[in-house]
């Protein structure tokens, strides 16, 4: 016959053996879940399952780590403190990488609870728990306590590897998104060079990224005329070149039926509100020349001030409105007209030529124009080139936006 003291160590025995059976059961069923991309609520409804039915935990407090600071992602049982609180509370622990008991502790968040679950991996703290209303045997504590840890330990895991995937996704999509811009506009920018009887015209455009918001175009309206124009829309990316895209159609689109330079940015203006509800502007300078009349005329639309070098001397043509895609009507909208001498050297530019001046106190708007008096006799390929080499020479640095420079020559 077995002794009591028999029975009751194989009793013991097949307990033990039931409830790791059970503690096994429970975590191959959320290695399950988890394997099957289940959603994060459910994990977490399941971690809750676990630790209210099959381990009796009465109260939860579990934090997990999210771009430097902590967010509560499952509570129940008591009051809940703030997410704030609880962190700081929790940070008083952070020597702790194992379950630790804390209803003695001094501070009074902490009392509340029985133990502190932390999770590190390497020496970062991904999360922590706190569990409270915890009573099991003094034989199976450390057990259960190791168990609890396990858990969790294997959700946070999987929410760190769910997270990690997430920003590849974003990243990928990022990467194809500014490829796309990137193709975008390249369908954008025109020919970099053109030369007729008339007029000769370079180019050079320098995005500070992949994909930048400078835009420049230049159009043969028919055998006397031609127009050109260079712009700066607010933002990068793909909505940028898309709106972009959009303002260039309708620019060509105006240029053609209209002959008023007034009504074509007037038109834009509403283009651009229209597509952006007032979240994107746009600064533009754009001109239109007459080569019977040889009378340039022009508005500038809160851009920077295209340069005219003739005779030796430079002016800037500043006459115009505010950038569009701010107001539903401009507030005013005043066209400059200039009459055009042969050899007249017109150079437009974006801010990001300009950046310099920031860093760069001998670089500002009158150094540029010394420069065009010094160098505006050569052609426009060979003025950009000075240009460039110069900002690259002496003034030196990186811009911090795209460079886009349009010279022309009217002869």
């Amino acid at each position: 016959m077995h002794n009591i003291d028999e029975i009751s160590a194989e009793d013991e025995l097949i307990r033990l053996l039931l409830k790791r059976q059970t503690e096994l059961n429970a975590l191959l069923e959320v290695t399950q879940a988890i394997n099957k991309d289940t959603a994060t609520p459910t994990l977490i409804q399941m971690l809750q399952v676990i630790l209210k039915s099959y381990l009796q935990v009465g109260k939860l407090r579990f934090l997990i780590e999210r771009d430097g600071s902590y967010i509560l992602i499952s509570k129940y049982g008591g009051d809940i403190e703030p997410v704030g609180t609880l962190h700081t509370a929790c940070f008083k622990l952070k020597k702790f990488k194992w379950p630790t008991p804390i209803s003695n502790h001094d501070d009074e968040v902490l009392r509340k609870y029985d133990y502190f679950i932390p999770i590190y991996h390497k020496k970062k703290a991904l999360a922590f728990a706190l569990i409270g209303d915890f009573n099991p045997s003094s034989e199976l504590l450390n057990n259960d306590l190791n168990f609890i840890q396990t858990v969790i330990n294997v959700i946070v895991v999987a929410l760190e590897n769910k997270r990690l995937f997430k920003e590849r996704l974003l990243s990928e999509r990022f990467q194809r998104e500014m490829e796309l811009a990137v193709e975008v506009q390249n369908m954008l920018i025109p020919i970099k060079a053109y030369k007729d009887t008339s007029v000769e015209v370079s180019a050079r455009y320098i995005p500070h990224q992949n994909i930048g918001g400078d835009y420049f175009d230049f159009i043969r309206l028919n055998e006397h005329e031609f127009l050109w124009c260079i712009a700066d829309v607010s933002g990068k990316g793909i909505s940028a070149a898309l709106l972009m895209a959009n303002f260039q159609a309708s620019l060509r689109a105006w240029s053609v039926v209209e002959d008023d330079l007034t009504t074509i940015v007037d038109r834009l203006n509403k283009v651009v509100i229209n597509n952006t509800k007032g979240e994107r502007f746009i600064t533009l300078f754009l001109a239109k020349y007459n080569e019977k009349t040889r009378k340039l005329t022009y508005i500038n639309a809160g851009h920077n001030a295209t340069v005219l070098f003739s005779q030796n001397e430079a002016i800037t043509l500043k006459l115009g409105s505010t950038m569009i895609g701010v107001f539903d009507d401009l507030p005013f909208i005043n066209q400059g007209e200039v009459d055009i001498e042969p050899g007249t050297m017109i150079v437009n530019y974006t801010d990001g030529l300009m950046d310099h001046q920031q860093s760069n106190k001998n670089w500002k708007e009158e150094n540029l124009i010394e420069f065009i008096k010094a160098h505006g006799h050569q052609t426009p390929n060979d003025f950009n080139e000075l240009l460039m080499d110069h900002i690259n020479r002496v003034i030196k640095g990186k811009p911090i936006d795209d460079v886009t420079l349009l010279s022309l020559r009217i002869f």
